[in-house]
This record gives C-alpha cells, sequence and structure tokens, in this order.
C-alpha cells in the first residue's frame, strides 16, 4: 500500500486520535498537518549529538549513550534518549533480546551468513537505513550495499521512517540485478509482508541478522560513518 493510500484511510474527524492512526499506518503524524510545526532548536541539537555518539560506538544503547549525554551535561533522561532513538532508526548493534517473541506476527528469517563470505559481485546484498542531520531538520537514509565490491546498488533519502522509501530503494536496486542473498536487521520495515514478498518474487535468500550477532551489518555500519565523517558533518 503507497503512503497516499495509507493517508487516505485516516478519519479525521474520528473518535480515534489522528497520531494513533498515524502511528498505526506507519505515518509521520507531523507530515499530515498543512502547517507542520518544526522540530526545536533543542531537539535537533540533541539528536544530532546522538547521532554523533551512535555512529562514533554503534554499540551503544540508549543507557550508555544517556550516560555520555550526561557526562558532556546534556541534562536528558533515558526515556527521553529512547524515544528520540525510535524516531531516528538509531538501535544499538549490540546482543538483544529475539524481537520475534514480543511480536510472533512477524517472519522472521535464518542468518544465512554465518560461513559465508562475499566472494563475488551480487553474491550478499545488506540494506540499512540510518538518520541523516540537516541544519534544521532530519531525513532518513536508506542505501542497499553490495558486500563484495562494497558498492552502493541503490540509496533513497526520505523525511519519514514509512516504508516507501525503502520499497523505492529495493525496486531500483533489483532492477538493475539480483543478489544470491539479501541480508537485513529484524526491523519493521524488513519484516514488511510487502517488502519481504518483493524479495521472494525475485527468488532471493532472504537473510536476517541473528540474535546476539552485533557485527552482521559491519559493511553497511562502516558506509555510515564514512559518509556522516566524509560528507555530512562536514557541509
Amino acid at each position: 500500500m503507497s503512503r497516499s493510500e495509507r493517508v487516505a484511510l485516516l478519519d479525521r474527524d474520528g473518535d480515534v486520535p489522528l497520531s494513533v492512526q498515524a502511528d498505526l499506518l506507519g505515518l509521520s503524524r507531523s507530515s499530515l498537518s498543512d502547517h507542520p510545526v518544526p522540530p526545536a532548536p533543542e531537539e535537533i541539537a540533541l539528536k544530532q549529538r546522538i547521532d554523533e555518539i551512535y555512529t562514533e560506538c554503534p554499540f551503544y544503547d540508549s543507557c550508555r549513550i544517556t550516560a555520555q549525554l550526561n557526562r558532556e551535561d546534556i541534562l536528558v533522561n533515558r526515556q527521553a534518549v529512547q524515544r528520540h532513538m525510535r524516531e531516528m532508526g538509531v538501535v544499538g548493534i549490540a546482543p538483544k533480546p529475539n524481537p520475534s517473541t514480543a511480536n510472533p506476527e512477524r517472519v522472521i528469517h535464518p542468518y544465512l551468513l554465518g560461513e559465508v563470505n562475499a566472494s563475488f559481485p551480487n553474491h550478499v546484498w545488506g540494506i540499512d537505513i540510518t538518520y541523516i542531520r540537516l541544519t534544521k531538520d532530519w531525513m532518513d537514509l536508506v542505501a542497499v550495499l553490495d558486500w563484495f565490491s562494497r558498492d552502493v546498488v541503490s540509496w533513497e533519502l526520505d523525511q519519514t521512517l514509512a516504508i516507501d522509501f525503502v520499497l523505492k530503494a529495493l525496486d531500483r536496486a533489483l532492477a538493475q540485478a539480483k543478489p544470491l542473498i539479501w541480508n537485513s536487521d529484524q526491523g519493521s520495515h524488513c519484516t514488511s509482508p510487502t517488502y519481504l514478498e518483493r524479495l521472494l518474487a525475485h527468488d532471493v535468500q532472504i537473510s536476517m541478522d541473528g540474535k546476539g550477532r552485533a557485527l552482521d551489518n559491519i559493511f553497511t555500519e562502516r558506509l555510515w560513518r564514512t559518509v556522516k565523517y566524509q560528507e555530512v558533518y562536514l557541509t
């Protein structure tokens, strides 16, 4: 379902708050307003610092990021940091519980790369999303990376974490070639039926980062670090 179709499902005069409807449909509440309220400068500054800490130490969870912020005299509690990290799509890559336990309806595919090293082009592709800071706002960047050549096969930017821009990057990548294995995390985008159906239709083997495997997507984490240090933070 496209973003426009999801927006059409909103009942703006109904009993269910618009923020709840937007959350259920994977839409940004601020994007539905005729006059969206820009984020406060304090929120932007805090998210930018969270992004910097996470880029430097992607294994930091909300507790360790909160502690680092407090050491810098940025007084914020862990709940606020957790909320910002969710909005940014930031999750520490340290070992964590299996998310399929909390939401058994999601289809979780096994990790296929335990004994596999990408050894030729289009052998293994990985997909991931990161937070991109702007002067007065932020965007989300998704990229598909060939793990053998380290080439970016496709990418897409968007101002929300709705799934549409992920599907655009996926479609653009598969229009160029087809990998043997497609790896991702177990996030909501990559366990979406619409997303998985596209991969299965192309006869791609789906791999998802396993429980406790902190470095499964390390190539993409290195890409994000390079992009941010050499481009985003400078310009």
